[in-house]
């Protein structure tokens, strides 16, 4: 299956090419496939994170709707919790959303966090690049972050962190790890009024105190209600800004570039040990070269060896 099969039928061949994803990674083909579709980038990756119950199914909702009626087109991973007995998604953020099954343009995807500790699934990057190629936003909603579960920076062009108002999330919020991790800050449940306000006057000064370097990129702090829509408008905008601003100065470019090398690292040393990373030696990529074809190559080297 090559990426304009899957371009020329529709939600079904990438449900199809996702399938095949999962079932042959190391395929030819697959590789063929990811190849392309890294090469050939058109969608900005959101990536929203934040602690279990701030909102965050209910605000991707929220955001998948604006971005339609804009006419853009939206691909979303949702990271589920595994279940015990199967090991695959609760789908627990899938049954959450109300897109329409018949609109061409919404296609979501639940994932099984399986065993990462990062809030993300292993096929996420994967899914991710597949996705990029075909619409005009990738988003991807966590398993629900914690102090330590940041991989989404590793994916994402742009982060967004939720905090919920009245449950202590804003002093979680100052610890370091999870400071440096969002291009926004989003506070949800605007509607609680006091409580809200509080919660982004504790995030304003968490920021304050210094967070991750954004070379030059200042934080919004917005404040949103999913079931009223109040703020969404903005949250959209403030996307678009952050976008904007990485398209200049060749930042995305060198971003993506930077988010593929680690990548590479980390499929190596998940199949062959910090050893096999040893072993493989130099794992820099050329400018604008796949991590997919590159990891093939190591792979077979590293068994060969």
């Amino acid at each position: 299956m090559t990426l304009d099969d899957i371009r020329s039928a529709g939600k079904a061949g990438l449900a199809r090419g996702l399938a095949e994803l999962e079932r042959s990674p190391d395929a030819p083909a697959t590789v063929a496939l990811l190849d392309a579709a890294f090469a050939a980038p058109v969608a900005h990756v959101v990536g929203m994170t934040g602690p279990p119950g701030v909102g965050k199914s209910t605000l991707m909702n929220a955001l998948i709707a604006a971005w339609r009626q804009q006419g853009r087109s939206v691909g979303c991973i949702a990271v589920d919790p595994s279940s015990r007995r199967s090991g695959g998604a609760l789908l627990g953020d899938r049954t959450r959303l109300t897109t329409d099954p018949e609109d061409q343009g919404v296609f979501v995807r639940s994932m099984a966090a399986r065993d990462r500790l990062g809030g993300l699934s292993g096929l996420t990057v994967s899914a991710m690049v597949l996705m990029r190629a075909l619409f005009d936003v990738v988003l991807i909603e966590t398993v629900g972050v914690g102090q330590s579960e940041t991989d989404v920076v590793a994916v994402a062009d742009t982060v967004l962190f939720c905090v919920q108002p009245g449950s202590g999330d804003s002093l979680q919020f100052m610890k370091a790890g999870i400071a440096e991790i969002p291009h926004l800050v989003v506070v949800t449940k605007a509607d609680m009024g006091a409580a809200a306000g509080r919660a982004m006057a504790d995030v304003q000064g968490a920021l304050s105190l210094g967070g991750g370097d954004n070379e030059g990129w200042t934080v919004p702090v917005l404040m949103v209600s999913s079931n009223t829509r109040d703020g969404i408008d903005m949250l959209v905008s403030g996307i678009d800004s952050h976008a904007a601003f990485l398209a200049g100065g060749h930042r995305l470019r060198r971003l993506r570039h930077l988010q593929a090398e680690a990548w590479l690292v980390d499929a190596v040393r998940e199949r062959f040990g910090r050893e096999g990373v040893r072993r493989a030696g130099d794992l820099s990529l050329a400018e604008g070269a796949s991590p997919f074809g590159r990891l093939a190559e190591v792979s077979q080297y590293l068994k060969i060896d």
